[in-house]
């Protein structure tokens, strides 16, 4: 894990603090997700040391799941009631709204000094980004300009990233392209989902935001613009992006088994039937196959292998002229539980030369 500390090249004065402090900062912390209730968890029991007093948390409204179509709370709005912490679920801050007004003027009677702001998933608008003494601080999974937007873990995924992090930025109007105060990255592992980078990019969150609110009139003074030629978008997922296009190669199609695991997940179809394809071995020196795309080459004990389409050569970016093969370890059949390929082999679901394909309309 490499710690990045931008450097000092634009100053915001409009938010620098006085020499000390002794009242502490008032804070209202904004998130919905698990990712951000690690970082409320941790604020939570270091409130004292950093002299601090969460004063409010802001979450989405109640929204409905599971089978039952219940209304459960948020991760955050579960953490801050375990805690005593007021919570405020508003429907929108806009201004042409009655109800976005009153919220508005709820957070102004908090009388925040700062904000702090993760997976939240309501806009912000510039009256509300200006209410807090100290603006509005984002807790983004990204190493910003890259991967702005609602899908940067999956997204750094697909693209076969070599590392992510995290960027504390001062919100802006924008769509994540506020000033930098600090960043930190860590490595994409081989192995890495999106769910077990979820979990190191919370953890992550939640140390560096402990360490800008330990010295925040510092990180503040020494805010970083982001180069915006350098930027790109992390669009949010959609389901239909899990269906597997066989003529690609094994590398792409790997990335995006991991990349969209749990959600929304990966699948194609045999004989007219979906078939969820839950995990698979990363691709080191794919074996060449004269098989067509979406092939089963063999069923075996440790992987199913099918063929996919020309697989990309890392050494000089030039596809290889013939198809590569994907090693399968578990799919999920319509009906039935995840199977691993042992299962699979002794099965009578899956056979060699069996084709995979996508959806027939």
């Amino acid at each position: 894990m490499t710690t990045l500390d931008c450097t000092p090249d634009v100053s915001l004065t409009n938010n620098a603090f006085k020499p000390t402090r002794t009242e502490p900062l008032r804070v209202v912390f904004a998130g919905t997700p698990e990712f951000a209730a690690l970082s409320l968890e941790v604020l939570i029991k270091q409130q004292q040391a950093l002299n601090i007093d969460i004063v409010a948390v802001y979450s989405q409204p109640d929204r409905k799941a599971g089978r039952g179509q219940k209304l459960a709370a948020s991760a955050v709005k579960q953490v801050a009631l375990a805690h005593d912490i007021v919570v405020e679920q508003p429907e929108t801050f806009k201004k042409s709204s009655i109800e976005g007004m009153t919220a508005r003027q709820t957070l102004q009677d908090y009388q925040p000094d700062v904000m702090i702001v993760a997976a939240y998933g309501l806009i912000l608008p510039i009256g509300v980004l200006t209410t807090p003494t100290y603006g509005c601080l984002n807790i983004h999974a990204s190493l910003l300009p890259r991967w702005r937007g609602a899908a940067p873990i999956h997204r750094a995924l697909l693209a076969g990233d070599d590392e992510t992090g995290i960027t504390i930025m001062q919100m802006d109007k924008g769509l994540d392209t506020g000033d930098m105060l600090y960043k930190v990255s860590a490595p994409i592992e081989a192995d890495d989902t999106a769910a077990s980078l979820h979990d190191k990019m919370a953890e992550l969150g939640a140390t560096a935001i402990i360490t800008v609110l330990k010295d925040l009139p510092h990180y503040q003074a020494q805010a970083v613009p982001q180069d915006d030629s350098q930027a790109n978008y992390a669009e949010k997922l959609i389901k239909t992006e899990g269906e597997i296009d066989w003529t690609q190669s094994a590398t792409l199609i790997e990335r995006q088994i991991r990349g969209l695991t749990p959600w929304p997940g990966t699948y194609t179809f045999l004989a007219g039937q979906r078939v969820k394809v839950l995990a698979s071995l990363p691709v080191n020196a794919s074996q060449p196959t004269d098989k067509s795309a979406g092939t089963v080459i063999s069923v075996g004990r440790k992987a199913i292998l099918v063929a996919c389409g020309h697989d990309i050569n890392t050494d000089n970016g030039v596809e290889k002229p013939e198809a590569s093969t994907l090693a399968i370890t578990q799919l999920q059949f319509a009906g039935s539980k995840p199977m691993s390929a042992e299962q699979i082999c002794h099965g009578n679901q899956l056979n060699d030369g069996d084709q995979f394909s996508k959806e027939t309309k």
